[in-house]
């Protein structure tokens, strides 16, 4: 699809993924991605059923790194990599007349910490904008974009809203 622009003082959310989408998490502010653990994630086909594939991955306070209190011991055997399936299949209306036709749903959601949001997206593929808190002020606050095939061109649907702080 083509490169999307921005939308000004909105969250950006995605429902649906397309098999091969790789996504990374960021630790939120104050705390830190823990020692070894790998924040991708990768939407896969398994056993012909489209999910995701996590590796351990956990954000800690950064007051643990500055703390004075004695060293926790470490245990460093290896684990077996760990794969988690992505919550219950999305619904799958419409998505006849694309060109993809596996999706994986929402990644699991991380304690403090953020999905680094995909700048590559498919035909088929939703996203959902939110007004940020503050700029909600004026009607509509939401919306959905759909990437599409039309008369053999690629192109993004028309967004209408407008996030504002004014009244």
């Amino acid at each position: 699809c083509p490169v999307l622009s921005r939308t000004e003082f909105a969250d950006v959310t995605a429902e649906m993924y397309p098999l091969g989408t790789k996504l990374y998490y960021e630790c939120d502010s104050g705390y830190r991605r823990r020692s070894g653990h790998y924040s991708g994630i990768r939407c896969q086909s398994t056993e012909q059923v489209a999910s995701w594939t996590y590796k351990e991955f956990e954000c800690i306070d950064e007051k643990f790194f500055l703390s004075t209190a004695p060293a926790m011991k470490s245990d460093f055997t290896q684990k077996p990599e760990r794969k988690t399936q992505s919550p219950a299949p999305q619904k799958r209306e419409n998505l006849s007349e694309f060109d993809q036709k596996d999706f994986c749903g929402p990644p699991k959601t991380v304690p403090h910490a953020s999905l680094i949001l995909n700048k590559h997206y498919y035909v088929g593929q939703e996203l959902h904008f939110k007004c940020q808190s503050g700029y909600d002020k004026r009607p509509p606050t939401s919306g959905t974009r759909w990437c599409k095939k039309v008369n053999g061109k690629i192109i993004w649907t028309h967004l209408d809203m407008r996030c504002t702080n004014d009244s």
